[in-house]
């Protein structure tokens, strides 16, 4: 919060322009969707919910990268390594501050955008509202983690967000039912862990999938532990933070 316009304002402005751009993009038409899994849905209800878990996504991703990446930097890192803090510490500290800050920006921007009435955010199913946005902002936060502990330079950083996060963001159904893409596309499409991510958030508001839930509960729960044991192991091992 000590710079909270560059980590909550920012972001939250970014996803209100989002939303604001597309609505208009479509058009004087009525913003229905027509066919598909979503048939019927307003574009702006459709399109909501996939904008609040980017941000999820984009901003426990920054947070955890960015301060790795500084610390190291800056040589600053030895204030979180010297101290008698456990490998388990270090990863629970780091991934629940990303997640703070992504869940925080999120909810922001759901306020703002169900006050402002750019769309609505009705809740049919609390638990996937809470699963997916819990598993996107402590994945990503995870992510972030190993990658600012990989990163040698803020180059490396950039790296991973411009060709493994935001691609995986955008082509995950954020903006369009991927049913609508060609077999192919859609195909690889679920290959997109970030999919099921924003697709079951999607789930929590319109009660309404491209996916079974269960199936996009269990991958996103995993792979939420898988990179918990990752980062768990880099702190153990003091890969690239210990000489």
């Amino acid at each position: 919060m000590n710079v909270w316009r560059q980590t909550l304002i920012a972001p939250l402005v970014t996803t209100l322009l989002y939303i604001i751009v597309f609505q208009l993009a479509r058009g004087s038409g009525d913003g229905i969707i027509r066919g598909g899994d979503f048939e019927g849905i307003a574009f702006s209800d459709f399109l909501a919910p996939g904008l609040l878990v980017m941000a999820i996504l984009t901003n426990a991703f920054a947070n955890t990268s960015s301060s790795l990446v500084i610390s190291k930097v800056q040589g600053t890192y030895v204030d979180f390594m010297m101290p008698p803090l456990s490998p388990l510490e270090l990863t629970i500290g780091f991934v629940a501050g990303a997640a703070t800050r992504g869940i925080a920006v999120a909810l922001a921007a759901g306020v703002v955008i169900h006050l402002s009435g750019l769309a609505s955010l009705p809740v049919q199913n609390l638990w996937a509202v809470v699963w997916f946005g819990a598993c996107a902002a402590i994945l990503l936060g995870e992510i972030g983690a190993m990658t600012g502990i990989w990163a040698d330079k803020f180059d490396n950083n950039a790296t991973i967000t411009n060709f493994i996060i935001v691609p995986l963001t955008f082509l995950s159904g954020t903006f369009y039912d991927i049913n609508r893409l060609p077999s192919i596309l859609r195909d690889i499409a679920y290959f997109d862990p970030f999919f099921y991510l924003i697709d079951g958030f999607r789930y929590g508001f319109l009660d309404a999938a491209n996916s079974n839930i269960a199936l996009g509960a269990a991958v996103s729960g995993g792979l939420a532990l898988v990179c918990c044991i990752g980062v768990w192991g880099m702190f153990r091992t003091g890969y690239k933070l210990k000489a």
